[in-house]
Order: structure tokens, then C-alpha cells, then sequence
């Protein structure tokens, strides 16, 4: 019987990936739940540092609160208006739009023709077709307005969060044996957030500003709408900034011709790579933590299990996760495997001193 006892060392791996399988499947289950806790999470940890700002001014915790939030209502619904305004004229003028594009694919159809490349009719209306571009470019607008329909029970969520913000560091050592290494990596994790979030914000806002500056100068059709989709996708690592320039794109084919439509290619792919290959990894500088493969899988990882919501949260989310699983022994080769090149050089290099 002794023989066949199995050595925790050799289950461990094989339990952990199947603890992580099932809480994984939990919270895909649970997604309805989970989602809104969760942003509401973020949200506060990021609400934290100016209500402690306004209490060091000695401005009364709950007042603090109630400026912040009422600070959080009015951007929510400013955008939830702003949404909504342009959802409602987009719709009415896009009959006209609809009918300037199947005047460009019939000029486009004769073209061709005319140079000798026999393409039918049928085929060209399949290619371009009015009605799926017009769609996809309202689907896209009305998803955006989709994130804020949790908003009621988002908020109070935060507002109970942040009411126990205060008690939260002494509940903690009431229950953990080692208080201050808890909060010590706690503390990193609520850093870590807001440094990547407010950094994001501010770059996301600039990339808002300069598109929409453009996209004025090029005399696009409601500039300021296509400005805000590329604030809020700017959110999203990687591919967020190239989703919001395709409905730009196409509303410039149809309303410009070729030509708006290449400007206004050209001013998202400058404004992207001066913010992002410039700008960003210069303030953001190894603020992540994370390898550019990992951001990227955990984009696709956290979209499939939690959405929308979770591919604008996918840094954040593998942040504190990595941290996490850097506190114990068992899985800091993980947090190894997630970091970047440099952090898993330091500590190859910590080992070497300690053989020597």
C-alpha cells in the first residue's frame, strides 16, 4: 500500500492546473456576476489615490467619496450621451451614406470594366457591400454603448468598495499571520493598476485629441464621435487602435471617396505609432512587468472568458496574477514564464551569486 502512496511533489503541477481549469470554468460560468465586480474592482483601486489626495487636504472621507464619484457620474454619462447623440444621427443619415457608397461601387464596377477586367455586377455588390459596412460601423457603436449598461449596479458596487476602503488594511492583518508581507504585495498589485491605467488613460486621451484633430482637418463626418472610439479601444493592447480606425476608415470611403479614406488611414497609423512606439514605452517604461507574447495571449485569453470587458482588462488582470504567483515558491515559475526577458535575467543572475 506505502508503494503506491503518489508524492505530492510529482501531483502538485497536475492539481494545480486542474485547480485553475476548474476556476477558470467557474468564472465563465459566472460571467454576468464577475464582470461588473470586477471592473467595479479596478475602478476603485484607481478612485483610491484621489480620495487620499482629498483626505491629506483634510477633506472628510465620505466627502471625498461623493466628490469623486459624482466626478466618475458625470464622465460616465457625458460619454453615455455623446454615445447615444451619435448612435440616433448616424442612423438617420445612413440611407444617404448607403446610397453614396452603391454610387462609388457602381463608378468602381465601370472602371474596371472599362480597363478590361470583366467583373460581373453581383460580384462587386458581394465585395462592397453597403449595407454589411453601414452595419458593422453601428455594431461597433452600439457595443461601445453596451460596456456602460451595467452602470447602475457598477457604481454602487464602487461606492461600497471604496466605504470600506479604510478597514480593508486592518481586516487584513486581523486574518493573515504575516500582515506586512500580505500588505506589502497588495500594495503592489494596487499600484501596479493604477500606475498602468492612469498612464493609459493619459495616452488614450492624447491619441482622442490627435485623431480627432485630424480627422477635423480631413473634414470627416462627426469627427468627435470616431475620437471617442479611439479613446475607449485604445483600452484594448495591441489590437484595440487598429478596430477603432476601421469604422473611421470606411465612413471616410463612403462619405470622401479613396482619397479621405487614405488620409485618414495615414493620420491613424501616424497618431498610433508616434503614441504607441513612442510616447508610451517612454513613460510606461517597465511598468507592465509582462512579456509583448504574453499581452497579447492574455488579450485572447481574458476576451474569451470574460468578453469585451475582459479583453480591456486583460493587462490589469495578468498583472495581478503574475504578482500573485510570484508570493509562493510552487508557482513563481509562472510569474517567470509571464515577465519580461530582463526581470527573468535578474534572476539568473541572483542564482549565479548565490553558487558562487
Amino acid at each position: 500500500m506505502s508503494n503506491s502512496r503518489i508524492n505530492p511533489q510529482y501531483s502538485s503541477p497536475a492539481l494545480t492546473i486542474a485547480a485553475f481549469i476548474i476556476i477558470i470554468t467557474g468564472v465563465m460560468y459566472a460571467t454576468s456576476i464577475i464582470t461588473p465586480i470586477l471592473f467595479a474592482l479596478f475602478v476603485s483601486i484607481i478612485c483610491a489615490q484621489p480620495i487620499n489626495w482629498l483626505e491629506k487636504r483634510k477633506v472628510p472621507h465620505g466627502l471625498a467619496i461623493v466628490i469623486v464619484l459624482l466626478g466618475i457620474i458625470l464622465i460616465f454619462f457625458g460619454l453615455g450621451e455623446l454615445i447615444g447623440e451619435s448612435i440616433v444621427k448616424f442612423s438617420n443619415d445612413a440611407p444617404k451614406y448607403e446610397e453614396s457608397l452603391n454610387k462609388m461601387g457602381s463608378s468602381l464596377f465601370h472602371s474596371l470594366n472599362d480597363k478590361g477586367l470583366n467583373i460581373s455586377h453581383d460580384q462587386l455588390v458581394k465585395m462592397l457591400d453597403p449595407g454589411k459596412i453601414i452595419n458593422f460601423t453601428a455594431t461597433v457603436i452600439s457595443k461601445l454603448g453596451g460596456i456602460m449598461g451595467s452602470t447602475v449596479l457598477i457604481f454602487f458596487i464602487v461606492l461600497f468598495m471604496l466605504l470600506e476602503l479604510n478597514s480593508f488594511s486592518v481586516k487584513t492583518k486581523a486574518i493573515v499571520k504575516t500582515p506586512a508581507k500580505s500588505l506589502n504585495y497588495l500594495t503592489r498589485i494596487s499600484h501596479s493598476i493604477r500606475n498602468y491605467l492612469g498612464i493609459k488613460t493619459m495616452t488614450s486621451l492624447l491619441t482622442g485629441v490627435l485623431i480627432w484633430i485630424c480627422l477635423l482637418i480631413i473634414g470627416v463626418d462627426y469627427a468627435i464621435l470616431w475620437a471617442l472610439i479611439a479613446f475607449l479601444l485604445n483600452y484594448i493592447p495591441t489590437i484595440g487602435s487598429i478596430i477603432a480606425g476601421v469604422p473611421a476608415v470606411l465612413f471616410a470611403l463612403v462619405q470622401l471617396g479613396f482619397g479621405g479614406a487614405l488620409w485618414t488611414i495615414g493620420s491613424y497609423v501616424i497618431v498610433n505609432m508616434m503614441i504607441g512606439n513612442v510616447i508610451e514605452p517612454k513613460i510606461m517604461g517597465k511598468g507592465m512587468g509582462l512579456s509583448t507574447l504574453v499581452v497579447f495571449l492574455s488579450l485572447i485569453f481574458w476576451g474569451f472568458v470574460l468578453g469585451t470587458v475582459g479583453m480591456f482588462l486583460s493587462v490589469p488582470l495578468t498583472m495581478t496574477l503574475k504578482i500573485m504567483l510570484e508570493q509562493s515558491d510552487k508557482t513563481q515559475w509562472i510569474a517567470i514564464l509571464l515577465g519580461t526577458r530582463e526581470d527573468a535575467q535578474v534572476i539568473v543572475d541572483k542564482n549565479k551569486e548565490t553558487v558562487d
